[in-house]
């Protein structure tokens, strides 16, 4: 086996989901067969993992039955994210029974069923009654035995949200944005729909999430104040909120508290590493979480004996399930072993610092062939509101191990950091700041004698494939001589006017508002209307089903493309949505990029 299929072969743990009764924890592998499937394994690992599914499509958890006995799980069909939901029983693996229709007109979220009735809770944008699509997203309880569809909430503006039914099925938490697409508020339904009001408003521009300890009558809230993030508990009792953690110092990015605990595990995150802690709602004693492995585990349940399932990971440690012992990690998957290769055989991350334009410093991850450089190639996440981790990438070690050094940039706007960084970028809006601060780490790269000018190309999907965009008609050929944007926006007025309906809010809030009140600044900030200014190399990359950044940005630029004579290339892939998650054709694309950056740094 090639070095490039032992990386496409590396499996690894996404979505994972631990019963209520803490005996199984249930997971999506990727990279196991030719899409992603679910698999299950004790959590105290006496047995090996077991495949629950083989349905030819990626497919991923939902949620668990209350009572263990099942699970909730979905799939599209070739990414065009238009769900439908199954529910799977543990002793009749592979069996899917159908809740809902097969690639349906609308979007779905969430998929949770009560735990005594025959009833199953989301939301989707469509009216059943009339058999219209809406722009918001209605919330549901679906009688899976009779077919009858419940309206329990209809949000006024869009939004993506999964309801959260408590254990108990009694009453569920959800968000709205009706106020501002920047803002979140928690709102609180019963089953019936009779009771459904706004708990927690913080303000119209004030984001705020929610999610219920295993009592059900209080909810762990982390929300937005001034530049940080505090962490409170909302009782269903009192009505009231309290702050547990109100320190502006703390980067706090997440809280929940498992089923089986009686502590809050809070994640911080330090210079785009996550660290975690116990915290006692009572007595608020913090304990940080200690990690034996290195890199980075998040604890996801307390099991009986006291140790803690979790999920570890780091640039050569793909991710895993592991149960946290004194001093060690015990895997419950052993994926180094199943793929046939080595940690020595991957390139760890190295912190990249430098100062962007205005001063602001800025953090990326930088990885160093272990050749000669052929070039360096700049990896930009999508999102924005995201950030890149110290975590296992194929596609990064590939291109190491064929002599590409890598920067993995996390330009403001990334989480990760501080509030005040992740909201800069919508001062300027999208294709501001954040775009020089990639602009600014290529020059330290070649200052620092890295990269050289020339030989530096980018590529990334969906918000890092629109940064491709940007670069590729914005920066000199010594900064960027090639592209490959993989379903990148080209034109945001296009991509807003086609995407799904609960992300245009999105858009908003980045921008400042719809194109109808912004025309000129969506306008200026379209890489469609600058492709006259490419001098270097582009690869077009997009997934013919991707509902998100929709093919019509392709088919825009093109026309825009060949009326100005500009070369480019071009690569397809009928069976990909929002990105390519295919095995098979990450071996294509990879393979590709390569080639193609090689080239470009060649001058051919």
């Amino acid at each position: 086996m090639d070095y490039l299929h032992a990386l496409l072969n590396l499996p690894a743990v996404a979505g994972p989901a631990v019963s209520p009764n803490r005996r199984w924890v249930a997971w999506t592998w990727l990279n196991v067969g030719p899409t992603a499937d679910v698999y299950l394994s004790p959590c105290d690992g006496s047995a090996p993992p077991s495949r629950l599914t083989n349905t030819g499509e990626n497919t991923w958890i939902n949620s668990w039955l209350a009572d263990s006995s099942g699970l909730v799980i979905s799939h599209d069909h070739n990414g065009n994210e238009k769900d439908q939901l199954f529910l799977l029983r543990l002793d009749e693996p592979e069996k899917l029974k159908p809740l809902t229709e097969k690639n349906p007109p609308y979007y779905i979220r969430g998929g949770k069923l009560h735990p005594h009735e025959p009833w199953l809770f989301y939301s989707a944008n469509y009216d059943f009654k009339s058999k219209r699509l809406l722009e918001p997203a209605w919330l549901y309880r679906h009688n899976v035995q009779t077919g009858e569809k419940k309206v329990l909430a209809r949000p006024k503006k869009p939004g993506a949200y999964a309801p959260k039914l408590n254990i108990q099925g009694s009453y569920i938490l959800y968000p709205r944005s009706d106020r501002d697409p920047a803002g979140e508020q928690i709102w609180l339904v019963d089953i019936d729909g009779r009771q459904d009001r706004e708990i927690i408003n913080l303000g119209d521009k004030t984001k705020v999430r929610a999610s219920w300890c295993p009592d059900g009558q209080t909810a762990v809230v982390v929300a937005e104040a001034e530049n940080y993030r505090r962490l409170g508990l909302w009782s269903l009792k009192t009505d009231r909120l309290e702050w547990l953690i109100d320190d502006p110092d703390r980067n706090i990015e997440y809280a929940y508290m498992p089923l089986g605990a009686e502590q809050i595990v809070v994640e911080e995150i330090k210079q785009a590493r996550s660290i975690f802690s116990l915290l006692n709602p009572r007595t608020l004693e913090e304990t940080p979480f200690l990690n034996a492995g290195g890199g980075t585990f998040t604890p996801l349940a307390p099991l009986a004996d006291g140790r803690w399932l979790g999920i570890s990971y780091s640039s050569t440690q793909p991710r895993d399930l592991v149960v946290s012992a004194p001093g060690q990690l015990v895997s419950l998957t052993n994926v180094l072993a199943k793929a046939g290769i080595s940690k020595d055989q991957l390139v760890p991350a190295e912190d990249f610092w430098w100062q962007s334009a205005d001063g602001r410093k800025i953090q990326g991850w930088l990885y160093r062939t272990p050749y000669q450089p052929k070039g360096t190639i700049i990896c930009a996440h999508g999102g924005p509101s995201a950030h890149s981790e110290d975590a296992l990438d194929p596609e990064t070690q590939y291109y190491l191990s064929v002599g590409f050094n890598v920067l993995d940039p996390n330009y403001r706007g990334s989480t990760g950091f501080d509030l005040d960084f992740q909201e800069a970028i919508k001062k300027d809006g999208w294709g501001g700041a954040e775009q020089e601060d990639i602009a600014s780490g290529i020059r330290a790269l070649i200052d620092a004698g890295i990269a050289k000018a020339g030989k530096v190309g980018i590529t990334g999907t969906s918000y890092g494939g629109y940064s491709a965009w940007h670069a590729i008609t914005h920066f000199p050929l010594d900064i960027i001589s090639a592209a490959a944007p993989v379903c990148g926006m080209t034109d945001l007025i296009i991509d807003y006017e086609t995407t799904r309906p609960d992300l245009r809010p999105y858009s908003e809030e980045m921008m400042g508002g719809k194109p109808v009140d912004l025309p000129e600044k969506y306008k200026q900030r379209s890489p469609i209307n600058f492709v006259s200014n490419i001098k270097g190399q582009l690869m077009i990359v997009q997934g013919l089903n991707d509902p998100n950044v929709t093919p019509a940005n392709v088919k825009e630029v093109e026309t825009a493309l060949k009326a100005g004579g500009i070369k480019y290339q071009k690569l397809l892939f009928k069976d990909e949505g929002h990105g390519i998650a295919k095995p098979k054709n990450k071996l294509t694309l990879y393979k590709k990029l390569a080639e193609f950056f090689e080239q470009a740094f060649a001058g051919e």
